[in-house]
């Protein structure tokens, strides 16, 4: 069924043609309705006013293009006044209004601002026009252009605006916009939800389309602020002219598809209203142009962007809109071509709208929606009406039957407004002290539906209290196979194992893999972690791993080598010890030291057993003992090694003066005892302040268990010490086995000992540097070196000896065959030491004078001498050497 809108004005103008066909109130404003009191509206009922460019004096603007949900939002706005005036909200008060046509134009705006404000036709120039105004209120404007310049000029006066459309951040300013009001939240929300939506789906690269507008510069500032929060970046920002005339629209239009085309972001926010947006998607189409479209709440419920031939081409679109509700009776009034009972509002007929044969049908109300119109988008004029009506309510002092008639200035009502706390559908209202309701946005998503045009669903909110997006994942339908988001990123996910290296867009980076001992469990983390405790990962690593434990095992090939030397050493010294326990009455086992022979025995099968504990897990008693053992166990055997030397020493000293005086440091028992209890307190006094432990060190995968040797604070100073008490003593034994060196075969020992200490120094010395270098080898390493020590002396000091008992004839290890070897070494000693003294005193025979001081072949007590038999001389020496050879004697 089709219907004509005609309104009773002056002279049955044209419905809302601007510069029309009267002089008087129908030439500014298009419908009114006498009232006690009378409410201003500012609608858009037309989108633009042609050639604004070309106008050069001050005549009448053009408006063109009918916009039927601006002028659906006006109907709402005179149906909520005429339920106010039924109802008898204000008894004795009847609400009237004036609406008029801004053409989505500010300078057009200001032009009726300044018609509302007017008495008697002019506007006065007096600041306070206190309450001779006719209009009370204003209810607009719908885009934030308009209703920044007119809050701008009402401010002047306060008269209050209460716009339900426009959501520039800069109108929460009260110093500059102190009579402004209005039904919706700020920018600073809708920047946030935005931002914030984008974040929920991890679109982080993204391009926005802005107007030159205070909205779009306003919204594109505060979206910039809340991006950054939201770690989204801008891949690309395009400003278009917010007129439509412009002479570089087309243009800039055309460009910016380009530049969308050209571009990587998947995701276009759009901060444009709806008339620009068809441009644009006409120039996306043409270009075959496919994105994810974000909406401002300028155009998140166009019906006319909806409803273009080819809209399901551009890609998915979503926006924000504010929480509504359903007007009642909406539905039943548009079915009847009414929104207003009859009696109280203009009449409706056919009307010619100017200059164009175009009718307004009155089409079918189905789902609360019309081609082009959604009936719940007027909600808020609804609010802001009721708004207005509690605030005169208490304004105006009213009860159940009478409100005072008293006339009043608009900041009076202003001052009421913004205390306003009321109910509409259980919902409650108020404004904040920006002036701003709270109410939050649904998330909609425009859904193809197969007709080549898009309904709206609403797929979420966004929580001003939380302020987080709540989305239904489900309801949304992407069309892919996993129904899954496509993405909008400038950078390929950085999957686990690596990390963003950050470029100079926070959003742009390079995937570096995570380095040893770091992980990344998730995509596109920002650092590596480090792993916890026990354990590590390799490079690039997406998890750690436990550390796996190693030490010296026993089944290690080399671990199998010591311990095969360690056993064939404990075995070599029981059997020499076998040997030499049945040959204990022969020379050699005297010559070779007698009874300390089994200390040194027991030093070194005590310094061999050390080796069993520098191989399996280590421990902090393990790690002392195995020290202590080898620093006494050797010590033991090296003392009686220089008791043999220093006997030796004193044995051959032909200065009788200096063996006298040496042969009294000569005990054997307290020399033994004394140097390993030195040794005693050096490990002592090691384990007491600087005890060797434990340590764990790491080598990527590996935990290396090994025995530290000192205190983690200390400098090994105790291990250093041990072994340099070892080496001295080594040293003591070469020197004075240097010294006798010149002594008869059977009897030198000294070869023997210089040898075995040499074999020691040099295994030590080049034990140091591997030593410090091999960390993980140290057990290995002073483990062969304690072999190496040990097989010195076993081979050195006992297998000659061996040799002599089992091998040598009898006749040969007799002690008669040892003193021959003394008597000999004697003569030719003591004839070479008179030698030496008869060419230092000029005498030319043995006889003639006896040198002072003359060789004393008397050994000292405990000497090799000592222990063998004397035995007849095989040819006479000399009566002083006879002599001094019989003292040689048991």
């Amino acid at each position: 069924m089709l219907c004509w809108f005609t309104w009773r004005c002056l002279g049955m103008c044209a419905l809302f043609c601007l510069g029309g066909c009267c002089d008087n109130v129908s030439s500014i404003c298009g419908a009114h309705s006498p009232g006690d009191i009378l409410i201003g509206v500012l609608s858009p009922c037309h989108s633009k006013v042609d050639t604004l460019h070309e106008r050069t004096e001050p005549k009448g603007f053009n408006c063109t293009n009918f916009d039927l949900q601006s002028f659906v939002r006006t109907l709402a706005v005179i149906h909520t006044i005429d339920t106010i005036n039924d109802s008898g909200f204000l008894p004795g008060v009847r609400l009237g209004y004036v609406v008029c046509d801004t053409c989505s134009h500010a300078t057009k705006a200001v032009q009726i601002a300044q018609h509302l404000l007017s008495v008697n036709g002019s506007l006065s120039v007096q600041c306070d026009l206190a309450d001779r105004v006719p209009v009370k209120a204003i209810i607009g404007a719908r885009y934030s252009e308009v209703s920044i310049t007119v809050a701008r000029f009402l401010g002047l006066h306060l008269v209050p605006q209460i716009s339900t459309t426009s959501s520039a951040e800069i109108l929460s300013d009260k110093l500059r916009f102190p009579s402004f009001l209005r039904t919706i939240p700020s920018d600073v929300h809708q920047t946030r939800a935005l931002a914030r939506f984008m974040a929920h789906f991890d679109w982080n690269w993204v391009g926005v389309v802005s107007g030159d507008d205070d909205y779009g510069r306003a919204a594109l500032l505060s979206f910039l602020q809340e991006a950054e929060k939201a770690q989204v970046c801008l891949a690309f920002h395009e400003v278009v002219p917010h007129y439509l005339d412009h002479a570089d629209s087309e243009r800039r239009i055309q460009e910016v598809a380009e530049q969308i085309r050209s571009s990587d972001a998947r995701v276009i926010l759009l901060i444009l209203k709806d008339q620009l947006v068809v441009h644009l998607f006409q120039e996306a189409m043409k270009a075959n142009v496919s994105r994810i479209w974000i909406a401002s709440d300028a155009w998140s419920m166009s019906r006319n962007v909806a409803g273009m031939e080819g809209i399901d081409s551009v890609g998915d679109i979503f926006g924000l809109s504010f929480i509504t509700g359903e007007i009642p009776g909406s539905r039943s009034t548009c079915g009847t071509c009414s929104l207003a009972r009859a009696p109280r509002t203009p009449s409706l007929r056919s009307t010619r709208s100017c200059g164009s044969n175009a009718s307004l049908s009155c089409p079918n109300c189905s789902n609360n929606t019309t081609p082009g119109v959604n009936l719940n988008l007027s909600y808020n004029e609804r609010v802001a009406t009721w708004a207005i009506a509690h605030a005169l309510r208490e304004l105006l002092q009213c009860n159940e039957t009478f409100c005072s008639a008293d006339n009043f200035p608009p900041w009076k009502l202003l001052r009421e407004l913004k205390k306003v706390n009321f109910t509409v559908d259980n919902r409650r209202f108020y404004f904040d002290e920006s002036g701003n309701f709270l109410n939050g946005y649904h998330l909609i998503h425009w859904v193809k539906d197969g007709s080549n045009k898009r309904h709206f669903k609403v797929v979420g909110e966004y929580n001003l209290i939380k302020r987080d997006v709540q989305i239904d994942r489900g309801d949304i339908d992407w069309g892919n196979t996993n129904n899954t988001a496509p993405e909008s990123k400038c950078s390929q996910p950085c999957h686990p194992g690596y990390v963003k290296k950050v470029s100079n867009i926070s959003c742009c980076y390079n995937c570096t893999e995570c380095e040893e001992g770091t992980y990344s469990d998730v995509e596109n983390m920002d650092t590596c972690l480090s792993c916890p405790n026990g354990t590590w990962s390799k490079r690039g690593w997406s998890q750690c791993q436990t550390r796996v434990e190693t030490f010296f095992t026993w089944n290690e090939p080399y671990a199998i080598v010591l311990l095969t030397g360690t056993a064939l050493g404990e075995l070599l010294l029981f059997a020499i010890l076998v040997v030499f326990l049945a040959g204990r009455k022969s020379p050699a086992v005297k010559v070779a030291g007698g009874w300390f022979c089994y200390v040194m025995i027991a030093g070194l099968a005590v310094s061999f057993a050390s080796v069993v504990l520098f191989v399996g897990r280590p421990n902090v008693r393990i790690c002392q003992a195995r020290q202590t053992m080898y620093g006494l166990g050797f010590t033991l055997c090296l003392s009686c090694v220089l008791v043999k030397a220093f006997r030796t020493f004193l044995a051959f000293l032909f200065d009788l003066y200096r063996r006298h005086r040496l042969r009294k440091l000569y005990k054997p028992v307290a020399i033994i005892a004394l140097a390993t209890v030195g040794q005693g307190l050096v490990c002592l006094f090691w384990l007491l302040f600087d005890s060797p432990g434990m340590e764990t060190s790491y080598e990527g995968l590996t935990a290396v268990l090994q025995c530290r040797e000192g205190s983690p604070e200390g400098s090994q100073a105790g291990f250093g010490a041990m072994h340099s008490y070892v080496a001295l003593l080594a040293c003591v034994c070469l020197l004075l086995a240097l010294k006798g060196r010149k002594v008869p075969q059977r009897y030198n020992d000294t070869g023997y000992i210089i040898f075995s200490v040499l074999i020691y120094l040099f295994v030590w010395v080049c034990f140091i540097p591997v030593y410090v270098t091999k960390i993980r080898q140290r057990s290995a390493v002073q483990a062969s070196a304690i072999l190496a020590s040990n097989f010195g002396m076993v081979f050195c000091h006992f297998m000659p000896k061996c040799y002599m008992i089992l091998c040598k004839k009898k006749a040969e290890n007799s002690p008669e065959a040892y003193l021959e070897r003394v008597r000999i070494f004697s003569i030719t000693s003591v004839h070479s030491a008179f030698a030496r003294r008869s060419q230092d005193s000029g005498m030319s025979s043995l006889g003639t004078a006896t040198p002072r001081g003359s060789v004393d072949f008397s050994p000292a007590r405990g000497s090799v001498c000592s222990t063998i038999k004397e035995e007849p001389q095989v040819s006479a020496p000399p009566p002083l050497l006879r002599r001094r050879t019989r003292r040689c004697s048991v």
